[in-house]
């Protein structure tokens, strides 16, 4: 048992009245939050909590206005979470709130695999819903975003991680060129993607994580579940892995949904995926500061690179037709064959292939999960102890960051691309926008 029990206990009974508490289980996965599922009474449960009183400490707003707007939405016809109890400092746990568990895959390989026909319809429905809640029952707490101090403070995180991303550069210099006016706000769910979402067999049956909500521009919330990141793989249905753009719009649009700018849907198309590279390098920064000690933070910290080769393939057309049919360099030559005592390569193999044989199959549940995150974390030391590509180029970055080098530059964009195959093959080797990126760059 786990040392949340006796806390839990009191806690459900002052909630939901007497009852005995039972499988009580750490849920795999939640980049951000921990989650345990339960059961009480009969009935099943999903106590969501924060892993660190510190990993609280610089968001705006906590647990209690979460879970009010959550409650917020849920009463609003939305398909939230019903939520029964937040917790309380006494309580013991941290902070955070219990739900009732919804019986649905929230899997997204399995979603995916066989997407239910309703789905992308439910998908546009229920973020019309979100955005037609009235403002004033959308908690105080919840802060409204103003782009261009939004891009602004991105831009300050990433000088803080040491402002050496080119691509990162390129990525600013064009939202800072592109940003949109301001439009009256609508609540913004903030994180509206496939691994949030809920499907049964009558279609989308749950929508989670709202952590990120703020009120600003609904395009954020379309364009966000359109990165490519997020369609796990099935990158002809651009629209969360189901469908297409068009398709979300129109449906969006009908369920009551305003009227899509195409302009703005590509300004937050391209800024949430730079977002999404900034708090990938944030995942290690919360590493290294002791935060989130877990080994899931380095690795996430290391997906900055997927969000890189996506960025490029955004803003290539900004290139001159003769920089976009350049030929690549070619790739850096492969490591020699070792001989003698063994390599630093080729022990950590030995360790991910003990881990493999040995750790894995004893494990269980959340544990099993970490032992995967960890043998991923060795797998990607391995291919870099086998590279010699960086992607981190100070001077080039800042010259892009002030519009002195452009894509129009001669073997810039070529330069560029190559860098970002390269990184991606060491830090993401999956990644399925890579081999179809590849083979589109001739690289």
């Amino acid at each position: 048992m786990t040392d949340l029990s006796e806390p839990l206990f009191a806690f459900m009974t002052r909630c939901a009245g007497p009852g005995e508490l039972s499988a009580l289980t750490r849920l795999s996965g939640g980049a951000n939050m921990e989650s345990w599922a339960f059961d009480w009474g009969g009935d099943a449960y999903v106590l969501r909590r924060a892993p660190s009183a510190e990993y609280m400490a610089d968001r705006p707003y906590g647990h209690p206005a979460e879970a009010a707007l959550v409650m917020a939405a849920h009463a609003a016809g939305v398909k939230a979470p019903e939520v029964v109890g937040v917790l309380a400092d006494g309580d013991s746990m941290g902070t955070g709130y219990v739900m009732r568990r919804v019986a649905a895959e929230v899997a997204p390989a399995k979603i995916l695999a066989a997407p239910a026909p309703s789905l992308l319809g439910d998908l546009a429905r229920e973020l019309a819903r979100i955005h037609a809640i009235p403002s004033d029952v959308i908690p105080a707490a919840i802060p409204l975003m103003d782009t261009a101090a939004a891009l602004a403070e991105l831009k300050a995180r990433f000088l803080s991680y040491g402002g050496d991303r080119p691509v990162l550069a390129l990525a600013i210099r064009w939202c800072e060129a592109h940003l949109p006016g301001a439009v009256p706000p609508v609540l913004v769910h903030g994180d509206y993607r496939m691994g949030n979402i809920m499907v049964d067999g009558d279609g989308l049956a749950a929508v989670l994580d709202w952590e990120l909500a703020h009120r600003g521009d609904g395009h954020e919330d379309l364009a966000y579940g359109c990165m490519t990141v997020w369609r796990f793989g099935h990158l002809d249905r651009p629209a969360f892995g189901v469908g297409s753009v068009a398709e979300l719009i129109a449906a969006y649009q009908a369920a009551g949904g305003e009227t899509v700018d195409p302009a703005r849907f590509r300004f937050w198309l391209v800024y949430r995926t730079l977002w999404w590279a900034l708090g990938c390098l944030q995942m290690g920064q919360a590493w290294r500061s002791g935060a989130d000690a877990t080994v899931e933070r380095v690795v996430v910290g290391r997906r900055t690179a997927e969000q890189e080769l996506d960025l490029l393939l955004l803003l290539e057309e900004a290139a001159p037709a003769a920089e976009r049919a350049r030929a690549l360099p070619p790739p850096a030559s492969a490591a020699p064959e070792p001989t003698g005592e063994p390599t630093n390569r080729e022990m950590v193999q030995a360790v991910r292939d003990w881990l493999a044989s040995e750790i894995k199959p004893q494990a269980e549940g959340h544990g099993k999960f970490q032992v995967a995150v960890a043998m991923n974390a060795l797998g990607i030391v391995m291919r870099d102890l086998d590279a010699d590509t960086r992607a981190e180029d100070a001077a080039l970055a800042a010259a892009l960051l002030k519009g002195e080098a452009t894509l129009a530059d001669p073997g810039l964009l070529a330069r560029l691309r190559r860098v970002a195959l390269d990184k991606c093959a060491v830090d993401s080797p999956k990644y399925a926008a890579l081999a179809r990126t590849r083979e589109q760059w001739g690289g």
